[in-house]
């Protein structure tokens, strides 16, 4: 096992169960209460949800043309046009449980000696160009804080936001068991 890699690997794992535990309490919410206007970086649960999902899509992107060997798309804005492709939850969780399944498989192929290979992201004004390593780094990092913001905008619902931080301690894995049984996951298929 290649210690970092693998650990990329449970990043997405846990990228994508985080997600599924979120969504499952945003499922709860009135479509008046996942549009309403709240305090937060994006004005609503549903921008910042779709907000999470373009970027996703963005990056994913780039990371797998880039292990394809092909040029990156010329036209990145198109991912985030238009900004909030999607008006309700139950379609913003089906494609988000898409693109958490396209980084797991994109992170279940990763070797460490190839994580400093570089990333090309098209700007507006530029090619931006990034490690692997990094990119992804950035990428777990830009879940989880947006993420954080929609957890606290739940807590001004009737919904209790769902506990996030429970995936990576072994003595946890019967607070998570059922989202794993929800999701198709072991326990081993994550950790071996």
């Amino acid at each position: 096992m290649e210690p970092l890699s693998h650990h990329l690997l449970t990043q997405a794992c846990n990228n994508g169960w985080a997600n599924h535990r979120l969504y499952k309490a945003c499922l709860q919410l009135t479509q008046d209460e996942f549009v309403a206007p709240r305090c937060s970086f994006f004005p609503s649960i549903k921008a910042t949800l779709n907000h999470l999902l373009t970027v996703d899509w963005f990056y994913l992107d780039a990371l797998e043309c880039e292990q394809r060997g092909a040029a990156p798309d010329p036209d990145g804005e198109r991912f985030f046009q238009p900004e909030q492709p999607f008006a309700t939850c139950t379609d913003l969780q089906a494609q988000q449980a898409q693109a958490d399944q396209r980084l797991i498989a994109y992170c279940r192929q990763l070797h460490d000696d190839q994580l400093a290979r570089y990333v090309s992201i098209v700007r507006p004004d530029r090619v931006q160009r990034e490690q692997r390593l990094r990119l992804l780094a950035h990428l777990f990092e830009h879940q989880t804080h947006h993420r954080g913001q929609v957890h606290a905008m739940l807590s001004d619902t009737a919904v209790r936001p769902p506990q996030l931080d429970e995936f990576f301690c072994e003595e946890e894995a019967a607070l998570r068991a059922d989202d794993f049984a929800e999701l198709g996951w072991s326990e081993e298929q994550v950790w071996k």
